[in-house]
């Protein structure tokens, strides 16, 4: 199947991210591009993938920024903060894992960064939080 930077990007950091024991033992396998009806909480998702053409001459590159949403429906913030700090630790500055993910559909990741995290009260429901953390993603044609 031919993917794009984006879903190419998604589908590899799913699966390194899955991987992780860390995470796993805060969202199991709890990582959704869109989260079921009933869905379990903890759980992560795919927020916001905007994929920004930087060709130069001879190569096709793209700049990837993507989100990470956690959300928590504990008392306080540790658990939401828990998981994207997780999430921040495996995937910052940490290509090498992702690349070797995104080899098969013909993308390499040349750096992966977070730019910042944050945590928020989840006032729609009067309790949880939700975090999101931010990437920047620098990928080219392999």
């Amino acid at each position: 199947m031919t993917y794009g930077y984006a879903l190419a990007l998604q589908k590899s950091v799913r699966t390194v991210l899955l991987a992780d024991t860390d995470l796993a033992a805060l969202i199991s396998t709890r990582l959704y591009d869109e989260p079921p009806e009933n869905v379990v909480f903890p759980y992560a998702r795919f927020g916001n993938i905007t994929p920004d053409t930087d060709d130069t001459d001879g190569t096709q590159n793209a700049v990837v920024s993507f989100v990470i949403e956690t959300y928590s429906r504990s008392t306080g913030r540790v658990q939401a903060s828990q998981i994207a700090e997780a999430v921040r630790a495996r995937l910052h500055r940490n290509e090498a894992p992702v690349t070797a993910e995104l080899a098969s559909d013909g993308f390499r990741a040349i750096e992966i960064v977070c730019n910042n995290y944050f945590i928020d009260r989840d006032d729609s429901v009067g309790r949880g939080y939700t975090g999101r953390v931010l990437f920047t993603a620098i990928m080219e044609t392999a």
